[in-house]
């Protein structure tokens, strides 16, 4: 069991930045590809990004890509998505998860992920 914990989301003015975290706890001794989804009211869930589990390779949906930024730090079991040039339509739940797969492959789909966290909010005024 893998319990996963988002920060850092909050309220910033377009244009601006915000850094989430994501805090993994129990077992993780395996090293997991972490993903980022995000759902905005009345919208289905949207890939943000991913990063795989050892080589460090990254995957990030098209409104985000030039903007967002997946980094790990395995070390902390902390997984960040550093947000610039922020949009309102960036407005939405955030939130992060965890597949287990093989060490080069990046998951873009919820149902490839089997832990997820609790979400944090994210609101970008225009």
């Amino acid at each position: 069991q893998v319990q996963l914990v988002e920060s850092g989301g909050g309220l910033v003015q377009a244009g601006g930045s915000l850094r989430l975290s994501c805090a993994a706890s129990g077992d993780t001794s395996y090293n997991y590809a972490m993903g980022w989804f995000r759902q905005a009211p009345g919208k289905e869930r949207e890939f943000v990004g991913a990063v795989s589990r050892r080589v460090d390779g990254t995957l990030y949906g098209d409104s985000v890509k030039g903007r967002f930024t997946i980094s790990r730090e395995d070390a902390k079991a902390t997984v960040y998505l550093q947000m610039n040039s922020l949009k309102p339509d960036d407005t939405a739940v955030y939130y992060c998860a965890a597949a287990r797969t093989g060490p080069w492959y990046i998951p873009r789909f919820g149902h490839e992920y089997e832990y997820w966290g609790q979400g944090t909010q994210v609101t970008v005024s225009s």
